[in-house]
């Protein structure tokens, strides 16, 4: 066994024949398995597997974990901070191109549009953005640098009592570094893809620009930084019209230009042009400042501050032209002898920008042993924004709308207390961890006309929502260790929730939403048995409650004198998730083995009530819905070989409805973009200290776009595909100074599609240097 992996020994080995049967009885029941470094960290931090270093992490993390380190993923093509989770088991994040900021974690159960079911957190600070549910509402990436990551560590599932039923999915902790004497540094990268589709046949590039100084001054501890990426999506949107049976009329204009293909669900399909986010132009510049002050040897302070400034532009345009070579936007057309009807807004533009702020502050003593308390509050704020929208396509400065969502973000607050016993308490000693939190979140939003889309004034108000939601929660854990191979972790969290001040606008009618309050207890339970020193089962099982976000519970429209199009009576989703779980210390590294079934009740989803007419389409408790699976996982550091690292997984999700009384079309058929299979492997060697190559490939296997799994032809604009891509990297270090490398992410250029077409095969170069 590497040095890097070995545990304390406690037991002597076990033979391979009795882990395998360890194993095998295994296949009725559920739970993780991790070791036991010392220490607290900020929030609750990961214990690590497979990591070619184990900082102090909580040992008491009752679920499954997966980590990567800086070491690992400066191997990788990163250019956001989402980047760094790509080869983690059984997750991906639904990034369309490089700067997207609609990238949502999807992990087991979760699908890429259930935002609120994951939370990620650097430094303590929460990144998540629970205002809503979907893919506009997507963690904060952009306040992290990848440069400043030191690691990241993702739990599965709900079974801590330190993190709310948003954990139901997947925790991730981003940890940064802070420097220990002075240092500079400096990094550019460029990136290039070539993409065709429908006729769209070019170049799309960017680059980003990043530089950070840091010192450690006496009792205080700085680092600042400042960041800039520009980059161009690839078309991300097509309007199209199913093929029409409507002979052509005198009043239809003959044009030509538009393609045609059999879409998702196996329609004939006309494509137009680009539409919605179109080719998508982003500028972000970010600045970041953290501060750590000690105070005493065993008490100290920290400080942040993170601005996220964005502008987009995205560029839509039509494929038709008429008989004189003119575009033609919007109409009554003919294509073939068929006529169609364009709407206005089918190919219409839009742009805007946005200021983003988060603070942090801290307090916390270290102690090696007994009592330890810290303080954290964190506030983001969205002081500026502001969106365009030309009202049709082709319009260079006619009317539209401006929607503002000034005043939009969230404040938390926690209180944490942990008692570690003393190395001479004994093998049967607790671990205590208890502590109280709050947040709140708002959102206001309104949408305004105005005669110049591009650069008018607001003019009458066409419509607009607020809403606020807030939490306080108390929860207590303990790990105890009852005889010295057996460990029972258990804790219990208390929710109160409410929901209040929602408010809908249309025009002059204003109406307000009722308050809606639940309170609910989430038990936990984990027990772990070590059956020798290089193998850990454990069984876990933990109730969880996801309350409904903002978004989800007054974000609708008014008709007439009612509210339409959202549903303050939503109740919160209900899961109790089950996991069985080995990890195994062999052959340079760690094995893990995953079994995991989580039972949701009343999960919340945007669907279509098929049971009243007219149909209603919003956000409505699903019944129930049962996911199960199995992971298997490995990552190991010189297999075979010094210098060759490897990191594999496997992972089948099977993830059904089993009672939906709004849609009973949709009982036994597979849940939204959760697909069967997912696998990765990735292997990176080391040429000494001065180089470096990496060689990976992604896996992801059949999924489906509509909850009654309609969509029976995935691989194509609008369909969810079957894809498997290759990523190369090469890294020269010259000297410790200075850093270059090249990449390329979908080698083989496969054309894939999740809704939105994904990147082509994309090239990178970099250039750091640092002191």
């Amino acid at each position: 066994m590497h040095p890097a992996f070995k545990r304390e020994a406690a037991y002597g080995p076990r033979p391979c024949a009795a882990i395998l049967c360890a194993l095998a009885s295994l296949a009725l029941a559920s739970g993780p398995a991790e070791a036991e470094p010392e220490a607290p960290a900020a929030l609750p931090a990961i214990t690590v597997t497979g990591t070619a270093e184990r900082p102090a992490t909580d040992p008491d993390m009752p679920a499954s974990v997966e980590s990567v380190t800086r070491e690992q993923f400066r191997n990788w093509n990163v250019i956001n901070s989402e980047d760094t989770l790509k080869y983690l088991p059984n997750l991906d994040v639904r990034k369309r191109f490089i700067g997207d900021q609609n990238s949502i974690i999807a992990v087991r159960g979760t699908s890429n549009t259930q935002s609120a079911r994951g939370l990620v957190y650097a430094d303590g600070l929460l990144l998540s953005n629970l205002l809503g549910n979907s893919y506009s509402f997507p963690p904060r990436w952009s306040m992290v640098f990848p440069d400043d990551i030191e690691r990241v560590d993702v739990a599965y599932g709900p079974f801590s009592a330190l993190y709310p039923g948003n954990a139901m999915g997947s925790t991730v902790l981003i940890t940064t570094r802070m420097p220990t004497r002075f240092e500079a540094r400096a990094n550019a990268k460029a990136f290039t893809q070539h993409f065709d589709l429908f006729g769209v046949d070019r170049d799309f590039d960017g680059h980003e620009i990043s530089a950070t100084i840091g010192d450690k001054v006496g009792r205080l501890s700085y680092l600042l930084g400042v960041n800039r990426l520009k980059s161009t999506s690839q078309p991300m949107q097509f309007a199209t019209l199913a093929q029409s049976d409507k002979p052509a009329t005198a009043g239809a204009t003959p044009v030509s230009g538009a393609s045609f293909y059999d879409n998702q669900t196996g329609q004939r399909t006309a494509v137009l042009g680009m539409s919605g986010e179109g080719i998508k132009h982003t500028t972000q510049d970010q600045f970041k400042l953290r501060l750590q002050y000690d105070l005493t040897s065993e008490l100290q302070a920290g400080a942040s501050v993170a601005y996220w400034h964005e502008r987009y532009t995205s560029d839509t345009s039509t494929f038709l032209r008429d008989e004189n070579g003119d575009p033609v936007y919007a109409g009554k057309v003919a294509i073939d002898g068929r006529e169609y009807d364009i709407p206005a807004s089918a190919l219409a533009a839009s742009r805007g920008e946005s200021d983003n702020w988060l603070y942090g502050l801290s307090l916390r003593t270290t102690r090696a042993s007994g009592w330890n308390a810290e303080v954290n509050a964190s506030a983001f704020d969205v002081t500026r924004s502001v969106g365009r929208q030309a009202n049709a396509g082709g319009s260079f400065d006619g009317p539209g709308t401006i929607t503002y969502g000034d005043g939009t973000g969230w404040k938390t607050f926690d209180l944490k207390a942990g008692y570690t016993p003393s190395a001479q308490a004994g093998p049967r000693a607790h671990r205590l961890a208890l502590g109280y939190h709050f947040d709140r979140y708002a959102t206001r939003n309104g949408t305004f006309n105005t005669t110049n889309w591009q650069g008018g004034a607001a003019g009458a108000l066409k419509n607009a929502f607020e809403g606020r939601t807030s939490t306080q929660a108390l929860y207590i854990q303990d790990g105890w260790r009852f005889l010295p191979r057996w460990k029972l972790v258990y804790g219990l969290r208390y929710e109160d929730w409410r929901a209040y001040g929602g408010s809908q606008a249309s025009g002059a009618a204003r109406l307000s939403y009722p308050g809606a309050s639940r309170r609910h207890v989430s038990p936990k339970a984990s027990l772990s048995f070590d059956v020798s020193d290089d193998l850990t089962l454990r069984a876990s099982i933990g109730r969880a409650y996801r309350f409904p976000t903002v978004g989800e519970l007054f974000q609708g429209q008014i008709s007439g004198s009612s509210i339409v199009n959202n549903n303050p009576d939503l109740r919160a989703e209900n899961d109790l998730g089950k996991e069985l779980s080995a990890e195994w210390w062999h052959w340079n590294g760690v094995f893990r083995l995953s079994l995991f079934q989580d039972d949701v009740r009343d999960a919340i989803f945007r669907q279509t009530d098929t049971t009243v007419i007219p149909n209603v389409t919003n956000f409505q408790n699903i019944d129930e819905v049962r996911t199960r699976g199995a992971e298997l996982g490995y990552q190991g550091r010189d297999v075979g070989m010094a210098g060759l690292d490897i990191t594999a997984s496997v992972a089948y999700t099977r993830s059904k409805i089993l009672a939906n009384a709004s849609n009973p079309e949709s009982v036994g058929k597979y849940f939204y973009r959760i697909p069967l299979w997912r696998a990765k492997l990735l292997g990176t060697y080391r040429f000494g200290e001065r180089a470096s190559a990496s060689a990976g490939v992604r896996y992801s296997g059949r999924q489906y776009n509509t909850l009654t799994n309609t969509d029976t032809n995935p691989d194509v604009y609008g369909g969810t595909s079957t894809y498997t891509v290759a990523d190369l990297k090469f890294t020269y270090r010259p000297n410790r100074f200075s850093e270059v490398s090249v990449g390329v992410d979908n080698l083989f250029d496969k054309r894939y599609f999740v809704y939105h077409p994904y990147p082509g095969r994309t090239l990178y170069v970099q250039a750091a240097v640092r002191m």
